[in-house]
């Protein structure tokens, strides 16, 4: 707890990091191999396996995985990719590193993810991929963007950020996501997430040439690995073939994530038995949208957004419950609302008549779930009373909203 807040103060998360994560990076540091190392190869086969991967490459943040993966399936300069604007800034900004635009879509409002009606109306003659996001958890319409994709021969990347344990109905049988259901997937270890190595990032693809360069570009795109290099026998040179970006991760960050990792299953199922309870809790709130799953999803309930009522306003609402010692987030941003974003050369809507620089009529859907959608305080070390907490403060904040 922040030594700012008080003892009875409810965050919105909260990193679950005990002695076995102390003990683990101890052990990377007194090893003398402290940067991209045994400890990071041991986290990718372990990673890979948890998830059913034949490839898992670990980079420094989700933001590099992305970039990353975008390059390997072939963005360049010039090309668009079609994606959310609803979602971490991140998402789009990595579309820009690789010289592109962003072409964004619309939502499903009740999921928070990319409406698969909205993609094939988006193609054009300069798309080159497609992102789609597995939002706060929740996995995406995997089967029919596939479809798409596969009908117009565009690679699709996984946006897995906040889905890492989450799974999909796929044939009949339930895979993580991870397992290679599109070309490649990009997932964060940021602390807001249910495995965290303070931060990182993992990229997983079944395609080995595909690996190849991750591992490359990643460490400036040396030729021979320090793993290699420092147990050879024989004086070893490297050399730079191709432009690379310093996107490792630490040992010490990934001895930390194997510890994570072995704690994952068991905190994926209490955050699903905490899901289930405030469905529970707030079911009788006047005008409040829950999320929705999916018969064919299962979330890891990364975050559980709800939409306020109508009339309701988000700020006021997330004031009444701060002065109740709750802390909130709004919707998940975004991009194209941002500064950043405002004009023509930094994104295209996928409908005609749309330019940059404020609201747009086309992504009302996103719009919305970010002035309406409230972000609930959600974490493995929250009990049932702060979870009822929660719910009561929020049951009179609306109430109060109404009376106003």
């Amino acid at each position: 707890m922040s030594p700012l807040m008080p003892e009875d103060f409810i965050p919105v998360a909260r990193p679950c990091l005990g002695q076995e994560e102390v003990s683990a990076a101890g052990r990377a540091i007194l090893s003398g191999w402290v940067t991209q190392g045994p400890e990071v190869a041991a986290f990718e086969r372990e990673f890979a396996a948890f998830v059913g991967a034949p490839h898992a490459c670990a980079v420094s943040s989700c933001t590099t995985a992305l970039h990353l993966a975008l390059l390997a399936v072939g963005v360049r300069p010039g090309d668009e990719v079609i994606t959310v604007s609803h979602s971490y800034i991140a998402t789009a900004n990595a579309i820009r590193y690789c010289g592109a635009k962003p072409v964004f879509v619309d939502i499903d409002p009740g999921t928070f993810n990319i409406d698969p009606r909205r993609i094939e109306p988006a193609i054009g003659e300069r798309t080159r991929a497609i992102l789609c996001v597995h939002q706060m958890g929740m996995p995406c319409d995997l089967k029919t963007i596939l479809e798409i994709a596969h009908e117009h021969h565009l690679p699709v990347v996984e946006d897995a950020a906040c889905a890492v344990g989450s799974e999909i109905l796929w044939q009949g049988q339930w895979e993580k996501i991870g397992k290679p259901h599109g070309d490649v997937a990009c997932f964060s270890f940021h602390p807001r997430k249910l495995l965290t190595t303070g931060d990182g990032g993992m990229l997983t693809t079944a395609d080995a040439e595909v690996d190849h360069k991750l591992r490359l570009w990643r460490q400036h795109g040396m030729s021979v690995p320090d793993t290699i290099r420092h147990s050879s026998r024989e004086v070893v040179f490297e050399s730079y073939p191709e432009l690379g970006f310093n996107y490792r991760l630490t040992d010490i960050q990934a001895a930390v994530g194997r510890e994570q990792l072995k704690r994952l299953p068991a905190a994926i199922a209490q955050r699903r038995q905490m899901g289930e309870r405030y469905r529970q809790l707030l079911t009788d709130i006047p005008g409040l949208i829950l999320p929705t799953e999916p018969d064919w999803a299962r979330t890891n309930w990364q975050s559980y957004c709800v939409r306020l009522p109508r009339d309701a306003d988000q700020r006021q609402v997330m004031q009444k419950m701060l002065d109740e010692g709750i802390a909130t987030r709004r919707g998940i941003m975004c991009a194209h609302l941002e500064p950043a974003y405002n004009n023509a050369a930094s994104w295209r809507c996928a409908q005609v008549g749309c330019k940059p620089g404020g609201s747009c009529p086309n992504l009302a859907e996103s719009e919305r779930a970010q002035s309406q959608g409230l972000i609930l305080p959600l974490f493995s070390q929250m009990t049932d009373d702060q979870q009822s907490r929660v719910a009561s403060a929020l049951r009179r904040a609306c109430s109060e909203k109404s009376r106003d």
